[in-house]
């Protein structure tokens, strides 16, 4: 197992190679990167999505919640693409209501990125009919 890193390129480097490929080892080094390396708010609040994202195709609803919460109660510049990620996850395990209302979220969300409030107008109009 590795121990330390210094930098998020070394995870990405590892996940992406299969060099790692027990999930709660990866956790743990997300965790690591998260809450023990020295990092602007932004860079950090970016690792805790990208751990979102790569949990977000095996864990339950509350451990994705749980992790994306700091995003989510924040005002970071990754809140917005945080709730179309909870969106999806709803809108895959078949939760439309809960799906839309991350939507929903994300439209009214003042500093939501151009792209993310686009992706969601649309997936409310064409698969949630609004």
């Amino acid at each position: 197992m590795v121990t330390r890193l210094s930098n998020f390129s070394q995870l990405y480097f590892l996940i992406d190679n299969n060099l790692i490929e027990d999930i709660n080892e990866i956790n743990i080094l997300f965790d690591e990167l998260i809450n023990n390396t020295s990092l602007d708010e932004e860079i950090k609040n970016l690792i805790i999505y990208k751990k979102g994202l790569f949990n977000s195709d095996f864990v339950s609803e509350n451990d994705l919640l749980k992790i994306l919460n700091p995003i989510i109660n924040s005002e970071s510049i990754w809140k917005s693409h945080s709730l179309y990620l909870m969106a999806e996850y709803f809108y895959s395990k078949n939760q439309k209501q809960k799906a839309k209302e991350f939507f929903n979220q994300v439209l009214i969300l003042p500093n939501t990125n151009n792209d993310i409030k686009a992706e969601s107008q649309k997936r409310l109009n064409r698969d949630l009919g609004e």
